[in-house]
């Protein structure tokens, strides 16, 4: 059974969008600096580019990795095509179609934990949070490098029996879900905040607050977050900061997608261990051999204990 992917017919809608919305924005003194015109070219560029590759590699990891993995763990058997593990492959029933998008947002979660979390992987992530601004133009800020190991974090759901077709389109609605996200006018929801990955939510992740920071990874819903312990509400009372402590201070796309490869080569200079070196690049970012930076758990932790040590009693 063949389906279009919905980003087929999000892309002209995202544009539409960021346009009222940066239309909206001029015409209202709080968030009269909403957009910068560098700021929202470059994340353009960078989003046009993705639009561009994206379609071949998705088309190699759809018909390639996807397929192929589905037909290795899937064979017909008596004409019926059947998991090596000994159940009948899914169909296209509704509720397939609801726990595939399930298993979707739960590899999403993995996966953009994992972007967060290894820094080569970080590398190519930082590009969507490398902006200090937040908002729709934002949303399609996206890394060019991302879309050639994305694939493998999701192999695993027509491995077991799950159609790749299904999942593409899963991927999709995750995607458009993921853009709305880029709003500030969107305020708290009310009770879809104990379900859903929600606007506020999101403006928590592309914080650069230490206390918000490594947060708020999930797709549409946040129970993996509450889950893993990587949830975090919006405190409305505190300034958010957006961005990333290290950022590229330029409006090239070029270097927007490259500066922080560049950054952990310099790293992986400062020692002769191989084992710092490798570290460098699959460690968490800001670890260092000799302390001289700091992981974010690093950072909290400190914060923490400093905060023990001044009010003993509370803690």
């Amino acid at each position: 059974m063949d389906f279009t992917n919905p980003l087929v017919y999000g892309v002209p809608c995202f544009l539409g969008l960021i346009l009222l919305e940066l239309l909206y924005s001029r015409h209202h003194k709080s968030t009269k600096n909403l957009y910068k015109w560098k700021d929202l070219g470059a994340s353009l560029a960078m989003g046009i580019g993705s639009a561009i590759i994206a379609p071949l590699i998705k088309t190699i990891s759809a018909i390639v990795i996807f397929y192929f993995v589905y037909e290795l763990f899937n064979p017909f058997v008596d004409g019926v095509r059947t998991n090596i593990f000994g159940w009948e492959s899914f169909g296209y029933a509704w509720y397939v179609w609801i726990a595939c998008q399930l298993l979707d947002d739960f590899s999403y979660y993995w996966f953009h934990r994992q972007n967060h979390k290894v820094r080569f992987l970080w590398a190519a992530h930082i590009v969507h949070h490398s902006s200090d601004n937040f908002n729709l133009g934002t949303a399609v800020r996206n890394g060019w490098f991302t879309i050639l190991y994305k694939p493998f974090f999701y192999m695993w759901i027509p491995a077991i029996g799950f159609a790749p077709e299904m999942l593409v389109v899963c991927l999709g609605i995750e995607a458009l879900w993921q853009f709305q996200l880029h709003t500030k006018y969107v305020p708290k929801l009310g009770l879809l905040e104990k379900i859903f990955n929600t606007h506020t939510m999101h403006q928590v992740h592309h914080a650069q607050n230490i206390e918000y920071m490594d947060m708020n990874h999930g797709g549409f819903l946040n129970i993996f977050d509450k889950i893993f312990g990587t949830w975090k509400e919006l405190d409305e009372t505190l300034d958010i900061k957006y961005g990333v402590t290290h950022p590229p201070n330029s409006y090239n796309p070029l270097v927007i997608l490259t500066h922080e490869y560049g950054d952990i080569w310099k790293d992986m200079k400062k020692s002769k261990n191989w084992g710092d070196k490798f570290m460098y690049l699959f460690g968490p970012p800001g670890w260092s051999h000799d302390g001289s930076t700091l992981t974010i758990k690093q950072v909290q932790n400190e914060i923490k204990l400093e905060q023990i040590a001044k009010f003993p009693k509370a803690a």
